[in-house]
């Protein structure tokens, strides 16, 4: 049993659901008879903490959500004789992956390698790919990324090869690569996930990406709510620099967490020291960015993908996906799904494919709603469009855009006034003020909205709002401001019956804003008076063996008799 390995989640997701401590568990059980190894996170979130087991015969044995007593379990199950484990049916089994097939190329090594451990990713061909550029094996990396089709994964989809091309094409002497961390969306973690499983890879797409425009220095720009991605990020530039691996000096540089330093000129702002604000282009970054020199900024996932196109060739990567959108996508899928967390697929699979086939589904029995694709400057996608492949060329008819790879999934529970309100606070919140449209625009969409929720809307409410949704999103200053109506416009196109229900009926169809909702109880009530104990207003009264009744002037809609209840008795209205 010397050959046993146990690798065990230790990103953020993991070491929140207490992974650290069935860690130690694992190690005091298994003692000398298996390694136990500290790996980033799979993708598979919802299943924190999560340990694998490799047998010296190269079985992969997969648990989900262990825990202490349960990592005891695995190690008696995984240090029985193998002969004596078919008199132990009860063993744990193993924990599969999601139902779909992910491919992997960004994550090939998330949950696999030590990502402190320099030596693992060479280990996987790490640094092979910055090896090859340099010893001149590869050829013109600029025309691989160009033949391999790889589009920016920050949100536009801008073709990588032509932004590095037009940066090598400037004459200037110094210029910059900026790796952009700075991942702000609600729901998305992409970003954070691979800087914390593999950080070598992304220093590696950097790398290669100065070399290819002539870049004299390179930064990786992390949010510093993100304190573990920093410090492994930095711990993997101290190992590649012993080594003598980097062609460049690269350096960690943290940002205060404003949503904004997302769009590439507030970023170099931020950079340079300044208030994070976006300034008007062109010129463009790869003309005058920072410090006034040429300057590629790529995300993560897009210099995530580049070592794997020069390992395995531009037409292994392009073979992948659509005619326009080559490759895979990698998303953080979140809301109402079964298998919430990071996965990556080929590009041109369906939105359905995703949500039934990969992410199992809606949770609970409900109807499959609606997805918000592309983070809150993204829109709603509503389930009769879900047949619509995930493709930049594709989704954008929509109305929604591909983001970052936000994917929120919605269920018949949902309101869409309120799930439109939901991300335009945040984006109303988050915006820097320098534009008026984006500034005050956004601030009254939002009061519309709170109108509509709270059953105070007027009739002309509607058409404002539409009026506003184009004036905003046509006369902004930045992507921020010119995206951030995309909830709304999107909610209003596909489910204005719910907008007209608010406004017109002052009425909540899915049940969701407190102020348009009613509670009753019906017929099935049996008196057993749990609603009268759990109310906290006293809006119902304790009647023992008889029909209770909710006194709507003192209910405060908290929800708490129809949580209690156990015979379905109290509805909402």
């Amino acid at each position: 049993m010397s050959g046993l390995e146990i690798r065990v989640g230790l990103s953020s997701c993991g070491i929140a659901s207490g992974a650290e401590r069935v860690r130690d568990v694992l190690a005091a059980q298994f003692g000398s008879r298996g390694v136990v190894k500290a790996v980033g996170c799979n993708g598979m979130c919802y299943r924190e903490p999560i340990v694998e087991v490799i047998e010296r015969s190269g079985g992969s044995f997969h648990y989900g959500n262990v825990t202490e007593a349960g990592a005891r379990e695995i190690a008696r199950w995984h240090l029985r004789p193998r002969w004596l484990r078919a008199f132990h049916s009860t063993g744990p089994l193993p924990e599969q992956w999601f139902d779909g097939k992910p491919t992997r190329v960004v994550l090939e090594n998330c949950g696999i390698i030590d990502p402190t451990n320099i030596d693992e990713y060479l280990a996987r061909d790490g640094y092979r790919a910055l090896q090859l550029y340099r010893d001149g094996a590869s050829g013109d990396v600029i025309a691989t990324i160009e033949k391999a089709g790889l589009r920016g994964r920050g949100g536009a989809g801008f073709p990588t090869a032509r932004k590095w091309a037009l940066a090598r094409a400037q004459a200037d002497s110094v210029k910059y690569v900026i790796c952009n961390g700075d991942e702000g969306d609600p729901g998305a973690f992409m970003d954070r996930l691979v800087l914390e499983a593999d950080p070598h890879r992304v220093l590696e797409g950097l790398s290669i990406a100065a070399l290819a425009i002539g870049a004299t220095e390179g930064f990786l720009y992390i949010r510093a709510e993100y304190p573990l991605a920093v410090t492994r990020v930095r711990a993997a530039i101290r190992q590649a620099e012993q080594r003598g691996l980097l062609p460049v000096p690269l350096e960690v540089r943290e940002g205060a967490g404003a949503f904004v330093c997302g769009e590439e000129t507030a970023l170099i702002e931020s950079l340079e020291g300044r208030r994070g604000m976006p300034r008007l282009r062109p010129p463009y970054p790869v003309e005058r960015g920072f410090r006034g020199r040429p300057t590629v900024i790529n995300n993560v996932e897009t210099l995530a993908c580049v070592p794997w196109i020069l390992r395995h060739g531009a037409e292994a990567f392009a073979a992948m996906g659509t005619a326009t959108s080559k490759g895979t996508k990698v998303f953080a899928l979140a809301g109402k799904i079964q298998c919430g967390g990071l996965i990556e697929v080929p590009m041109g699979i369906t939105i359905r494919e995703i949500v039934e086939d990969v992410g199992g589904g809606i949770k609970n029995g409900r109807r499959f709603k609606a997805v918000q694709l592309g983070g809150p400057s993204g829109g709603c996608i509503p389930e009769r469009l879900a047949d619509t492949p995930i493709d930049y060329e594709a989704i954008a008819p929509t109305g929604a855009i591909m983001g970052s790879g936000g994917l929120v999934v919605l269920d018949d529970q949902d309101c869409m006034v309120d799930i439109a309100r939901f991300f335009l606070q945040f984006t109303q919140a988050e915006s820097c003020g320098k534009c008026t449209f984006c500034r005050i625009g956004t601030k009254r969409m939002l009061e519309i909205l709170n109108r509509l929720c709270e059953g105070k809307a007027r009739p002309r409410d509607l058409d404002e709002l539409e009026e506003l949704t184009d004036m905003v999103s046509r006369a902004s200053l930045c992507g921020l401001g010119q995206t951030a109506p995309n909830p709304v416009a999107t909610t209003l196109r596909y489910f204005r019956d719910e907008y007209e229900a608010h406004a017109r009926e002052k009425r909540c169809p899915a049940g969701k804003c407190p102020a348009l909702i009613r509670y009753r109880i019906n017929d099935r009530c049996i008196g057993c008076t749990l609603c009268a104990q759990a109310c906290p207003t006293g809006a119902i009264q304790y009647q023992p063996y008889e029909k209770h009744v909710v006194e709507d002037a003192l209910c405060t809609r908290c929800d708490q008799c129809r949580t209690v209840c156990q015979d379905d008795a109290v509805e909402v209205a």
